[in-house]
């Protein structure tokens, strides 16, 4: 059983990446913003008190963060391993993370970051189109639809989200680097962090990714 971390910056493809290597492994992706949502959908106790920090503009605290990721941890499917996205961001929910793998066993820890050049990042994020019909992605740089501003498939027009421009992006990188560094470096101490360039092809990624899980 492995239990697998994936991080990235904003844009890196980290989603991506999880949703490759966890159909490649049979294991669970386990994104904290889906069980977030999923949880305040719910009105389980955990959502509950989620949406009551976001309602009031809040931050989600640690503490109810972790304890969603060990409800999930704790279903059927995730026994045989799985890979996390979005958890840890800080070094408290690291060290939560550890002391869950240390009562299930000690569980291997491997922790896979995904290196992107930053402008490249920006051109993906702020050429970012999406369909609100079928929820095709696509980009004015790298992947243009068709006719422009529309979908190839449904024909609808591509909503590019307020925050894709490139002020807000930098100040989410930013952001991600002085939360993360201090993770990274922690990682990379314990010799648990490996790291890979994360500019080509998607699937190409995605096979490098497999390859180093099959002999790790």
């Amino acid at each position: 059983m492995k239990a697998l971390v994936i991080l990235g910056a904003p844009g890196a493809g980290k989603g991506t990446q999880a949703r490759g290597i966890a159909e490649c492994f049979g294991i669970p992706h386990i994104s904290t913003g889906d069980i977030l949502r999923e949880a305040v959908k719910k009105g389980t106790p955990w959502g509950l008190a989620a949406q009551k920090e976001m309602e009031a503009g809040r931050l989600v605290p640690d503490k109810v963060v972790c304890g969603l990721v060990q409800e999930r941890l704790q279903q059927a499917d995730a026994q045989s391993g799985f890979i996390l996205d979005g958890f840890p961001r800080t070094l408290a929910q690291a060290r939560y993370l550890d002391k869950l793998l240390r009562s299930g066993g000690g569980t291997d820890l491997l922790v896979l970051n995904v290196r992107v050049d930053p402008e490249l990042l920006i051109k993906r994020l702020t050429g970012r189109r999406t369909c609100p019909v079928c929820g095709s992605i696509y980009n004015v740089y790298f992947n243009p639809p068709r006719e422009e501003g529309r979908c190839d498939r449904e024909g609808a027009v591509l909503i590019h989200r307020s925050d894709d421009n490139e002020h807000t992006i930098r100040q989410r990188f930013v952001a991600y680097e002085n939360e993360t560094k201090p993770l990274i470096e922690c990682y990379g101490q314990r010799n648990l962090l490996h790291t890979f360039e994360g500019d080509g092809a998607p699937e190409t990624i995605t096979r490098q990714l497999c390859e180093f899980l099959r002999s790790a």
